[in-house]
């Protein structure tokens, strides 16, 4: 239910937020130019009324037939006239470039905009509705969606962008009747920069790096098991799989997608098959795993996401650059939302094609067998992540033989006999790379084999009588050296954090610190120096150094006589908070490396702060 809650609650925020500035800059212009125009009209009105009535020369019924014309037409409706008794009126009122030009076209922008965002919105719940209906009209409204959602949103971007340009001289103008080159030049900046981002992004390749960590399995290798594979791919009805990859991850799967393995491409029908699980699972219970996961090939579930999964990682890495790209946020939203709706399509196929895939495999072999199999799968998974976390936690450097899979197999049986152990479980799925899995218990009942919380310890306990890896050879030679690499990539991520984490005390910690943070020194003018260390900042030109523990905050400002780094000290001075400005006259090419380092140490520092206070407040409970 808390699950249910917080999609709720986060689509709700993605529906305001879209609609907030999907139409805030539209809507704001239409209020400003209607606000303008009504009181020009207003005001050239009262103008002729005052003239006509003081003027004795025309006739009272003239001053009516004038005053019927002006009312009529109001300078507002000068460039919309096109009758031929007003094209005087037009060409003066409305000449290119004018006030009333420039507002009409402004007016009719900004209503372009509205229309094209409402029309955007409902493509997106079209398309949405769509993807609900089959597999093979998902993929052709999320490709159609995809176009319309990125093409369309970059046209919102450079519409609204030429309209902020727009606002930024003549709501000055109109209102204080003075304007500012500096505001309509930053506008102008962001808006072509905008633009840019909104086109550049939206032709931009994705990388695509598919890569499986593990080692191929061929036949020669585990005849036995190649040959119960291709079995169970009969009686399940579709081909065998081209590549067998033997991995570490606690997950089988099947992809067709091109993969990488250990930097060798392969295309075509791949299955990987978990060792460490293998060993756990007896031959049946692993049968039931590889009899769903054929189940995928066969159903069209591979093919399925092999075509929609690179313009999915498209699309959404072009929806989260519009993020970070200043007036592109008018796009993000309205791709995120469509994003979700097309999510909550996949998610529900991805429930039915598990329930799918557990009957199957429930039918070749028994129901107890799936059911016992993805018990074990999450207690495994649920207790290597709880192992490795302890780890990566540690305030102690690893070396790069860490054992995890010794810890995990000593530790799983007394693991499935604690009270933590049930509580993890209720909430426990079966990890997988490519789709969402539905809960343990709703996929027992899909299945027809319920099993008791009570009785999960006694499965997940029990020694398999025999398993695939007994017919792998080349088993233990896989996993050593897989667990070699990623041990060595465990312990490397761990000692960075380190790097972070500690508030160095001896050599030691000192010494790790250095190893990610050393000291960097950037020549100045007149053969000065700046120094960036994890201790702080110090300029030669400047006097004494600054501790990072002074530093509230930081910013650089740009001048004609030279940058300067200007720091914000926590202690107040005369009327606000103290600052301390350090000049950077010199650092040329420098430049780019300094605000780095400076970016990072900093950041660096306030991680470490972070951490040591809350190591203190969890040591006070």
């Amino acid at each position: 239910m808390n699950t249910e809650n917080t999609l709720r609650k986060d689509l709700a925020k993605v529906i305001v937020l879209t609609l907030t500035w999907l139409f805030l800059i539209p809507a704001a212009t239409l209020l400003f130019t209607h606000h303008a125009l009504k009181t020009q009209d207003d005001t050239f009105f009262q103008r002729v009324e005052q003239r006509l009535a003081a003027d004795t020369r025309l006739s009272p019924e003239r001053k009516n037939e004038l005053l019927g014309f002006y009312r009529a037409h109001p300078l507002s409706s000068a460039c919309t006239a096109t009758g031929a008794d007003e094209q005087d009126f037009h060409d003066q009122v409305c000449e290119t470039f004018s006030m009333h030009w420039q507002f009409h076209w402004a007016e009719r922008a900004a209503q372009g905009a509205l229309w094209l965002g409402a029309a955007l919105l409902i493509a997106a719940a079209a398309l949405g509705a769509l993807a609900f209906v089959d597999r093979k009209l998902r993929y052709m409204s999320f490709v159609a969606g995809w176009r319309v959602m990125t093409v369309g949103s970059a046209i919102e971007v450079t519409l609204q962008s030429a309209l902020v340009v727009w606002l930024s001289f003549w709501l000055t103008a109109y209102f204080w009747e003075r304007y500012y080159i500096k505001l309509v030049g930053i506008a102008g900046f962001a808006a072509a920069a905008a633009v840019f981002y909104a086109v550049y992004t939206l032709f931009k390749k994705t990388p695509s790096n598919n890569e499986i960590e593990g080692e191929l399995l061929s036949p020669t290798d585990a005849p036995r098991l190649w040959q119960r594979i291709e079995t169970l791919a009969a009686r399940v009805g579709t081909a065998p799989p081209d590549h067998v990859v033997a991995g570490i991850d606690t997950n089988f799967f099947v992809t067709e997608a091109p993969c990488t393995v250990q930097g060798t491409a392969i295309q075509g029908r791949t299955l990987f098959i978990s060792v460490p699980l293998l060993r756990v699972l007896d031959t049946q219970e692993a049968d039931a795993v590889l009899a769903h996961e054929l189940a995928h090939l066969g159903g069209g579930d591979t093919q399925s996401s092999a075509m929609l999964g690179p313009k999915l990682q498209q699309f959404d890495q072009y929806t989260w650059e519009m993020r970070s790209g200043g007036l592109t946020i008018v796009a993000h939203f309205l791709l995120r939302l469509y994003r979700m709706v097309f999510s909550f399509a996949l998610a529900r196929d991805s429930r039915e094609r598990e329930y799918t895939a557990d009957r199957v495999a429930a039918g070749l072999t028994a129901p107890h067998a799936i059911v016992q199999s993805l018990i074990k799968i999450s207690a495994y998974s649920g207790y290597r992540n709880d192992v490795e976390q302890r780890l990566f936690a540690e305030d102690r450097r690893h070396g790069t033989s860490l054992g995890i899979a010794g810890f995990v197999a000593e530790g799983l049986r007394p693991y499935a006999q604690s009270e933590a152990f049930i509580t993890t479980m209720r909430s426990a799925g079966t990890p997988h790379p490519y789709d969402s899995h539905p809960p343990l218990t709703e996929r027992m009942r899909n299945v027809g084999h319920l099993v008791d919380e009570q009785t999960y310890g006694a499965i997940v306990m029990a020694e398999p009588g025999s398993s695939w890896v007994e017919e792998m050879p080349t088993a233990n030679a896989i996993e050593e050296r897989l667990w070699s690499q990623y041990e060595q990539q465990f312990s490397e991520a761990h000692e960075r954090s380190l790097a972070y984490r500690y508030v160095p005390s001896n050599e030691e910690e000192t010494a790790v610190v250095l190893r990610y943070f050393p000291d960097a020194s950037f020549e100045l003018k007149d053969g000065g120096h700046i120094e960036v260390s994890y201790r702080g900042i110090h300029s030669s030109a400047d006097g004494q150094p600054i501790p990072w523990d002074e530093v509230k905050s930081l910013s650089f400002n740009d001048g004609n006589f030279g940058n300067t780094l200007v720091v914000t000290h926590f202690d107040k001075g005369v009327l606000l908070s103290r600052t301390t400005k350090i000049k950077l006259r010199g650092l040329g090419k420098q430049e780019a490396g300094f605000k780095e380092a400076v970016s990072q140490y900093w950041h660096r520092h306030q991680v470490m702060r972070a951490q040591e206070a809350a190591h203190i407040g969890t040591s006070d409970e």
